[in-house]
């Protein structure tokens, strides 16, 4: 049995803080994480994103997802890719400075794959970053 090395799935940041949009890079190369990533600045652009392709490397699997953006925010993208046959598969991971509880409740009863709250120090994101590397890099996704 050969074993291939799968192409690295693309990775989708909704984020709208550019210092964090540097933290996540950042985490990624500590972890010598080598998925694509690319970057939409709130829910509008990353689901007009999402349904056109446009250029796209692969159509992202994992979305990292702030909730507190203009536009539309978190929950309200979230409500959208779920209602999308197109997208309502995609593993979302909700990475957000609010410890509301109504926020978790909303955002599991959208089906997110995990909720890590901002601002942890550099060094637990990165350690946080590195998890989640390990757990997109053993699932296997539909094609």
């Amino acid at each position: 049995m050969s074993l291939s090395n799968p192409v690295p799935l693309t990775i989708l940041l909704v984020e709208d803080d550019e210092v964090d949009i540097m933290n996540v890079k950042r985490a990624f190369k500590k972890n010598n994480i080598s998925n694509h990533l690319l970057v939409a600045n709130n829910g509008v652009e990353a689901l007009q994103l999402l349904r056109s392709g446009d250029g796209l490397v692969s159509k992202p699997k994992i979305v990292l997802l702030d909730l507190n953006m203009p536009k539309m925010g978190g929950i309200e993208f979230l409500k959208e890719i779920r209602q999308d046959p197109e997208l309502n598969l995609l593993s979302v991971f909700v990475m957000t400075t609010s410890n509301e509880d109504g926020d978790k409740i909303d955002a599991f009863n959208l089906n997110v794959a995990g909720y890590i709250l901002k601002p942890l120090s550099m060094d637990r994101f990165i350690s946080a970053v590195s998890t989640l590397n390990s757990y997109w890099t053993l699932c296997e996704f539909p094609e």
